[in-house]
């Protein structure tokens, strides 16, 4: 049956509505119905704010650095990372409030960066801020929805039809690759050379560990030395940022556009903003801005002599027409830049449609394209002519907050829309971050058994480290640690409703210490729960330089030894955002050499995949009970 675009896009749109709506809902409920304290549990606030250093950077932004008036005191436990859109408000005065971006976080202040000046009418204000929803990448969405649906005649309509499934994809013959990595396995070859095959759109399936940056990053190198152009895509500026480093690393000369609170540090150099500052014709746009600036001061300054008749506004009009000249000046440099770069790095929303003007690519590859949900994908995809697909939809789902929305389909992907229509792809099939007993749960599960370990990591075990003492503990590579009948009960956190267990987090400690003992290094140890208020337990009970953080926060991540705190104990066996078995996938796929896992069997085990889970660790040998301690 043919598919209407206009049925379609008109459904994706309604969702994104309703998506907007829930989002703007729960920000108005944290942001006026919710007590300070209330706010702050839930991660997306933090109150009590005062200002403690301001000024100028990251391309021209107004920084403000804040934190509690009690320098000694930390900040609370937040949601809020770098390049979150917040609201600064003055408390007490809502009507004066700031729109801007976290730029910088450490445990006691955090920085944000504003297109304005704060003025404030007290003289010892406090601020709080909130999460905010991203409205622009909201816009954007609808924008690019709206010309999918309306495409005709175009490279944009042809590719549309493909990926809605009213035409078939075409494949050419795939050619053998001489590759630039001499490094690589079979599988990425045969990615590399499936890509560069398509017509219309590839896909890669990447699990966890199966070095699918690496492979894209041969991709576009493929791609370049045919004089071709690429927009290089993911969701997330962490993802973005990695893709571009790798590529810098390859000799590839990327271009990265974003706002630059969201992009890393060492990165920036790379940034549009920093190219056009660099550029040697911007020297007169910069004379002209200065010039601009001086005339409207004169222009306000008293005079004794009374100006003639309308010199004051003469001189304003001049100084407006040098800005004017001045900002076309950096807008030609800006196009001139991207026109002839072979590579553009950027976030899906962070594509401004007034920047891409009339800019096709030859290709463009979207990372991460199983975390993102499907408005977002057609963003860049009206950008270029041949689209590849790579993630893995085994791993985190798009992050959708509407029940109705995801009920609709929402969170689901166009990557794993696809597959689940069998559409063509490549899975990478050798992993290099984990021992093979750590590795064979989720392969088993997820990846049909085609997943296999490489020799370099497949009996990889923290006793083989000349510095780490030889125990139980460093010698095997998985341990479960049943809670079971040993009244490890879990607790709903007061003000909200995540969970967490004291218990556990002692026994993680333990643990944590017994590593340390034996010559593990703290940096070399994560801990993750899928329970925030469990993140935030521990993070309370931990001074070390542990790394903890929830399993969304950790996608993409690896440590020689994962701690995993399931947290659900309870004698109904509501295993609640435990259900949510490839957030589990993460979870159980970040250590490298040692997997801990601590939960209650009696609890977890009445969801069929857990009791798969635990039957799987006494195969192993890994099982132990709590009673064992």
């Amino acid at each position: 049956m043919k598919i209407l675009p206009t049925e379609y896009f008109g459904n994706l749109a309604l969702l994104l509505d309703l998506e907007a709506d829930a989002e703007k809902q729960e920000a108005l409920r944290e942001q006026t119905k919710l007590s300070a304290r209330e706010a702050e549990a839930t991660g997306h606030s933090i109150s009590q704010l005062v200002i403690r250093e301001q000024g100028y950077g990251l391309g021209g932004h107004f920084l403000l650095g804040l934190g509690k008036r009690n320098e000694t005191l930390p900040l609370p436990w937040t949601r809020l990372g770098v390049g979150s859109p917040v609201i600064l408000a003055e408390e007490g005065r809502a009507e004066n409030a700031w729109r801007g971006i976290v730029s910088a976080i450490r445990r006691d202040a955090l920085q944000i960066a504003l297109n304005q000046f704060v003025e404030t009418e007290s003289d010892k204000p406090t601020f709080r801020l909130d999460r905010a929803p991203d409205e622009i990448a909201r816009f954007r969405q609808k924008q690019a929805l709206e010309a999918a649906r309306g495409a005709s005649s175009s490279r944009l309509e042809v590719l549309r039809d493909v990926l809605i499934g009213s035409v078939n994809p075409l494949f050419e013959k795939a050619e053998a690759l001489q590759a630039f990595n001499k490094n690589l396995n079979q599988s990425q070859i045969g990615a590399v050379e499936f890509a560069l095959s398509a017509e219309d759109v590839a896909i890669i399936h990447g699990p966890p560990g199966t070095g699918k940056t690496t492979t894209l990053v041969e991709l576009i190198q493929q791609i370049t030395r045919k004089g071709q152009s690429v927009l290089a895509v993911a969701g997330s500026n962490l993802a973005v940022d990695y893709l571009l480093e790798r590529l810098i690393s390859a000799g590839e000369n990327a271009i990265r556009l974003g706002h630059p609170a969201r992009i890393t540090p060492a990165l920036r150099e790379h940034t549009l903003d920093a190219l056009v500052e660099n550029h040697p014709d911007v020297k007169t746009a910069e004379r002209l801005t200065r010039d601009a600036y001086a005339l409207l001061n004169q222009a306000q300054k008293f005079t004794r002599a009374k100006p003639e008749p309308g010199a004051k506004q003469a001189m304003r009009q001049e100084a407006k027409e040098m800005l004017r000249e001045a900002r076309n000046i950096e807008d030609q440099i800006s196009a001139m830049l991207l026109n002839s770069a072979r590579v553009v790095c950027v976030t899906a929303t962070g594509i401004d449609a007034e920047r891409f003007e009339n800019k096709i690519f030859d290709w463009c590859i979207l990372d991460e394209a199983s975390q993102m949900t499907e408005p977002a994908a057609w963003i860049p995809i009206r950008y270029a002519k041949r689209i590849v697909l790579a993630g893995d939809p085994c791993q985190l789902p798009p992050t959708v907050i509407s029940s109705e929305a995801a009920r609709g389909g929402l969170n689901l992907s166009l990557m794993e829309r696809l597959l689940n229509r069998h559409y063509p792809s490549k899975m990478l099939n050798v992993q290099y971050r984990m021992h093979q007993a750590i590795m064979s749960f989720s392969a088993d599960v997820f990846y049909n058994g085609d997943l296999q370990a490489d020799e370099t990591v497949r009996a990889a075990r923290l006793a083989d480290q000349p510095q780490i003492t030889a125990s139980p503990l460093t010698e095997t590579p998985v341990h479960f640690i049943d809670t079971a009948g040993a009244s490890y009960d879990e607790e709903k956190e007061p003000d909200g409703d995540s969970r967490f267990n004291l218990h556990e987090a002692e026994l993680v400690i333990k643990r944590v210490n017994e590593l340390i003992e034996c010559g593990v290094t703290p940096e070399q140890i994560a801990l993750i729960s899928p329970y925030s208020a469990q993140v935030k337990l521990l993070r309370e009970k931990i001074k070390l330089d542990v790394e903890i953080d929830s399993v969304d926060g950790f996608q993409g991540r690896e440590k020689e030894v994962v701690i995993v705190s399931l947290v659900r104990s309870n004698r109904t066996g509501e295993v609640g955002f435990l259900a949510d078995t490839r957030r589990m996938n993460v979870a159980l796929t970040r250590a490298k050499k040692k997997l801990i896992v601590i939960g209650d069997s009696a609890t977890i085990t009445y969801h069929p995949f857990y009791e798969k889970l635990v039957r799987h660790f006494e195969a192993l040998g890994a099982y132990h009970s709590v009673w064992e301690e």
